[in-house]
């Protein structure tokens, strides 16, 4: 299969250089009956703040449309890549709302509550502080865009490798009512409405609102649970409500969305141990405790012990909350002049049972001082916790200046960020070493020796942990910023020139608290200049080639993780890019393609420090790298009804220096040699076939996609991660497909009814892994098995 994707790939990339073939497009499920003059639909994107089409703007853009998303049943930001080159976006183990997110190979996996994005994700236009707060229904969505590289002169911060954004659906301007429903299988289902008001007060006010019910028993069965608190089971309520007023000159939108989800997260099992930790957890069932489990293969039927949360309360399962705000108002005092208000609220709250050690209820022989022998069997654990309350909140204000003075167009801006966070994190882990081992781990010789002496043949004990991890801080940024494009006339705007510049402050104070007694305080400030320059030239009637170089940079910041304020810098990269957007054949045909070079300089990167009180992580700026690739998309519609679109993204990493301290010598040494790519497959692909064909009053479609993504790496390095190779994401082949008759006459009202299936290929490749190095074990959650179902949309 892999040679065969390959020989596709090169076929595609041949095919897009010949000019035989056109570039995806991104909301490639359009009505062909939509279609002007039977061609590709125009497409409207804001990835430089203001409403442009795809084929005009100069950045490297995925879009997809809101017909598209509701088409292929995109539930959750982790169904984007499969249809966007060189993205990640996948869930994080033992969350119900924390994502990794990667854009040619640019990101962040850490999942704290202060932890800083290396992908900035905007709903509505207002930027999504955490990433734990990152995974949330989408529904009614307009479309989603995803600009790719640094996006740092408009977006600001935390978008040094692009950015998400998620545009809701406007009001309609006559009343209307959609609902949808759909049943599928591990008894998974949801219901779902809206409704448009229309005009309720003149021709000035309009509103509507969403509602979605979606729950699913989970897909690995957990034997000491009913099926609807199976891992991944799921309870899911969403809210979306939208109100615009249009007052000639001035124009109001409010959006409100909430997201409410109880259930467990995917499981989590270990599929990888050193002799040592397999031996000692193996002898749980001789002591009467749960089998142990173990295997790299996916698991259909298992053990999964809960835990005591914060209550007292014996739970497996867990719970999020998001809700934010967003109020846009835009005033136009004059034909050449456009002031934009975009002011956010938005607050996450989140109570996480951290099933992460894929088994039932285990015992062991643990150190016990009230035991006559200092040992004693109880309850162990290879990892497991509660982490709650995990809260956040945020409030933003941008004011935009758009306008036109002859030639020249511009956009200045000004922008205020303030936010609180903070984390209480209970875990309970079991230590696993030899006897003769324990002084290594702080306990006197006396105790090694008695234990040895009072339990003769006993070579390996646990040791009970329970760390309390707590840590919290506020983040204040304020930032000023303008750019500038000249088009000038006399070329027939062929030709456009931008500059742009934006200067960011930051200011941060964490504090760390739990174990670390007493509390630590640190407070750290930084400052940032972004810049963007950019040239582009229509060559031909829609044929625009480009080239720019833009810059941004990822905040800095104090590391919770630790007992002592370690602070970092922030991250910097400067992406040279060079495209080309073209459509032809009558907008029959589209290309887009892109090559960029990425320099990614003071990577933050965990490192031990060894001193007389052990070792400790740190995060220190010790990695340079060069990022390079390419991405190309294209769309044919070879002839009425029937539509190809395919996508091939490549990244290239190239660590020039990755700085590693040596726990053993306490010496630094450059080991970019031996450094991984973190999330960033070298290679993923798209390739989507569409077919529709009215019958009578109806429209039937045929849709099919194949997606290929090269394997990828969960640590950077195997000397600090000692399974790295046991957890690697392998290559995968996804294959989804859907049939779907639409536009069925039901009285006033139209019906659509649809047929879908998703993995048909049953792939088991990890979504997601953690190294527990030192602790003995690695982990993996493995992506959902094949699914299908069915769904019905009506509206009147």
């Amino acid at each position: 299969m892999k040679s065969t994707m390959l020989a596709g790939t090169a076929g595609l990339v041949l095919m897009t250089f010949s000019g035989s073939a056109v570039a995806q497009e991104n909301d490639s499920a359009q009505d062909v009956a939509n279609q002007p003059a039977g061609g590709l639909n125009t497409i409207v994107v804001t990835a430089r703040r203001s409403a442009e089409t795809l084929q005009d703007v100069p950045v490297a853009v995925t879009a997809l449309s809101g017909d598209f998303i509701d088409r292929q049943n995109i539930s959750e930001p982790t169904d984007v890549p499969q249809f966007a080159p060189n993205l990640t976006v996948e869930q994080q183990p033992s969350s119900l709302s924390a994502a990794t997110i990667y854009i040619r190979g640019i990101g962040n996996q850490e999942p704290s509550a202060v932890s800083e994005q290396g992908v900035g994700i905007y709903l509505d236009g207002v930027y999504l502080a955490r990433s734990a707060g990152a995974v949330f229904d989408l529904i009614d969505l307009e479309r989603i865009e995803v600009l790719r590289g640094p996006q740092g002169t408009l977006f600001g911060r935390n978008t040094i490798g692009g950015a998400l954004q998620f545009i809701s659906k406007k009001p309609a301007d006559s009343m209307g009512v959609t609902a949808k429903a759909g049943y599928g299988r591990f008894n998974e289902w949801y219901v779902k409405g809206r409704l448009d008001t229309g005009y309720i007060v003149g021709d000035s006010i309009k509103a509507s609102i969403s509602a979605q019910h979606r729950e699913g028993d989970g897909y690995v069965n957990n034997t000491l649970v009913s099926s609807a608190k199976d891992p991944g089971a799921l309870k899911a309520n969403s809210v979306a409500v939208g109100i615009e007023g249009d007052f000639g000159d001035l124009t109001i939108n409010y959006n409100f969305d909430w997201d409410k989800r109880d259930g467990t997260p995917g499981f989590f099992q270990i599929v990888a141990t050193t002799p040592l930790f397999a031996d000692y957890f193996s002898q749980s069932a001789s002591y009467g405790g749960a089998p142990f489990l173990s295997s790299p293969v996916r698991q259909g039927t298992v053990q999964q012990a809960g835990f005591i949360d914060r209550s007292g309360d014996y739970r497996y399962t867990s719970k999020t909350k998001v809700q934010g705000h967003a109020l846009t108002i835009t005033y136009d005092p004059m034909p050449e002049l456009t002031i934009k208000s975009i002011t956010g609220y938005r607050k996450f709250f989140q109570d996480t049972i951290l099933n992460l050690s894929g088994n039932g209820e285990l015992l062991g022989q643990v150190v016990d001082f009230s035991s006559p022998t200092l040992v004693s069997v109880q309850p162990i654990s290879p990892y497991t916790g509660n982490n709650a309350p995990q809260k956040q909140w945020q409030i933003s204000q941008e004011l935009q200046f758009l306008g036109k003075s002859g030639d020249f167009s511009y956009l200045v801006g000004t922008y205020i960020f303030h936010e609180k966070a903070s984390e209480y994190n209970r875990q309970a882990l079991t230590i696993v070493t030899p006897v003769a081992g324990l002084p290594f781990l702080g306990f006197p010789q006396s105790v090694a020796d008695g234990i040895a002496a009072l339990n003769p043949g006993l070579e390996t004990v646990g040791v009970n942990a329970a760390p309390v991890q707590a840590f919290g801080g506020k983040s204040d940024s304020i930032a000023v910023f303008g750019q500038l494009t000249w088009k000038p006339a006399a070329l027939n705007d062929r030709l456009e020139v931008t500059g742009g510049l934006r200067y960011t402050a930051d200011d941060k104070q964490v504090y760390l608290a739990g174990d670390v007694n007493p509390v630590q305080r640190g407070r750290v400030s930084y400052d940032n200049v972004s810049w963007l320059a950019s040239l582009s030239y229509e060559v031909f009637d829609d044929v625009m080639v480009y080239g720019r170089v833009s810059t941004g940079y990822r905040s800095g910041g104090i590391n919770p993780r630790t007992n002592i304020i370690n602070t970092f810098a922030p991250e910097k990269a400067t992406a040279y890019e060079v495209g080309l957007k073209s459509e032809m054949l009558n907008h029959r045909l589209r290309l887009n393609l892109a090559g960029y070079v990425t320099d990614y300089n003071d990577l933050q990167v965990q490192q031990f420090a060894a001193g007389t009180g052990g070792a400790t992580s740190l995060i220190v700026n010790a990695g340079k790298v060069r990022l390079s690739g390419f991405e190309a998309e294209l769309t044919a519609l070879p002839f009425t009804g029937f539509q190809i679109d395919a996508s091939v993204g490549y990244v290239n990493t190239n660590y020039k220096t990755f700085l590693f301290r040596d726990p053993g010598t306490n010496t630094v040494i450059d080991v970019a040699d031996q450094a991984r790519p973190l999330y960033t497959p070298k290679w993923s692909t798209h390739i989507g076939a569409e077919y529709s064909v009215p019958v009578g009053d109806a429209l039937v479609r045929l849709r099919g996609d194949y997606s290929y993504r090269g394997k990828f790496y969960f640590n950077a390095l195997d000397n600090t991660a000692p399974f790295n190779e046991q957890i690697v994401s392998p290559s995968s082949d996804k294959v989804k497909a859907r049939l779907s008759v639409e536009d069925i006459k039901l009285g006033a009202g139209k019906l659509d009814l649809g047929i879908w299936g998703d993995n048909l290929l049953n792939q088991k490749r990890l979504a997601s892994a953690i190294d527990f190095g030192a602790l003995g074990f690695a982990g993996a959650m493995f992506q959902k098995p094949i699914s299908y179902g069915v769904d019905a949309r009506i509206t009147f």
